[in-house]
């Protein structure tokens, strides 16, 4: 069996604090009612260096109706 990060437990609340706290940049790719998918951009908000998608309770909460950490 190989290792897959998607299928660890992550805080992506935490993750995504961290990431604009650092000055950098994440973005929602897509939402539906029930899950989000963010990118994570560099400090410039240029190119993207990661993505994943959830349907964390929490996570939902804390991006709200936010497009983006800019926001």
């Amino acid at each position: 069996m190989t290792w897959n990060r998607r299928a660890v437990h992550i805080d992506r609340t935490a993750e995504l604090q961290r990431w604009q706290d650092s000055g950098a940049v994440w973005q929602v790719i897509t939402r539906s009612q029930h899950s989000v998918t963010v990118g994570l951009l560099r400090c410039d908000g240029g190119e993207e260096v990661d993505r994943f998608t959830s349907d964390d309770p929490g996570l939902l909460a804390f991006i709200g109706d936010r497009w983006s950490s800019a926001e």
